[in-house]
């Protein structure tokens, strides 16, 4: 089985960073962290799960993170998302939750899963797409850097009239690749509650997103996540209900 399985549309494009020596050097080293017992997270099959939910032709919106969450049973593969079962919330995606409430008075506390989101065309894309359980930063440098780079260069170069939202100076390095006359760049600070009052509170990035996808005859983005049914009403619908 290869080390790495990613959706066709993306294989097309990575393919000479796939086979570049940075990506050699980064399959030998995550090999060597499975081969030691490593506790790699997310799972092997999730290290790719943003390009396979939002194919290349199908972006809109760029969310950039840093690295996965290094809490087990936390990161899935896409970055701030948590599984539907996860409570408290991390609190980064507190503080995305309430900026949103904020910005379209929309109220997504109930969950951390962010699929709904990805399915509509935005990549929730880390910069280094694996870490070591409850050791943060443990992958960074070891070759992922370059790939998610070739990523990131193939949508400014293939694509024009994306969003690129960039929270953090880590995520903001990765603008220096995008070209402002084709897309659309939001800055702020990142989520984290050690910035989050430096200027991601009140940065409207959900609404300024919509409305540059409006100005471009994109589709605006539903924020809104599906809220499970209540437990208490075994009549209700199978349907997801949408708050």
């Amino acid at each position: 089985m290869p080390l790495f399985t990613i959706e066709p549309s993306w294989q097309a494009q990575l393919s000479a960073e796939l086979a570049s020596p940075s990506t050699q050097q980064l399959e030998a080293f995550l090999t060597a962290q499975q081969q030691a017992g490593k506790p790699i997270l997310p799972n092997r099959d999730q290290w790719f799960a943003a390009l396979n939910a939002t194919p290349f032709d199908q972006v809109k919106v760029v969310i950039l993170g840093q690295d996965p969450y290094p809490t087990p049973g936390h990161a899935h593969g896409l970055s701030f998302s948590v599984l539907p079962d996860v409570h408290p919330l991390p609190k980064s995606l507190q503080n995305i939750n309430k900026e949103l409430l904020d910005d379209l008075s929309i109220d997504n506390q109930h969950t951390g899963y962010l699929m709904p989101w990805a399915e509509q065309g935005v990549l929730l894309l880390n910069a280094v797409l694996s870490i070591e359980a409850h050791q943060a930063n443990a992958h960074q440098k070891q070759g992922w850097e370059p790939l998610t780079d070739a990523m990131i260069s193939a949508l400014n170069q293939q694509r024009e009239h994306l969003v690129f939202i960039l929270w953090g100076n880590y995520a903001q390095k990765k603008g220096a690749l995008i070209n402002r006359e084709k897309h659309h760049v939001i800055c702020s600070a990142h989520p984290s509650p050690l910035s989050a009052y430096r200027g991601f509170y009140g940065s409207k990035p959900f609404s300024k997103t919509n409305q540059y996808l409006s100005e471009h005859q994109f589709t605006p983005i539903d924020w809104r996540l599906p809220k499970p049914l209540s437990a208490t009403n075994p009549m209700a619908s199978p349907q997801m209900d949408l708050i």
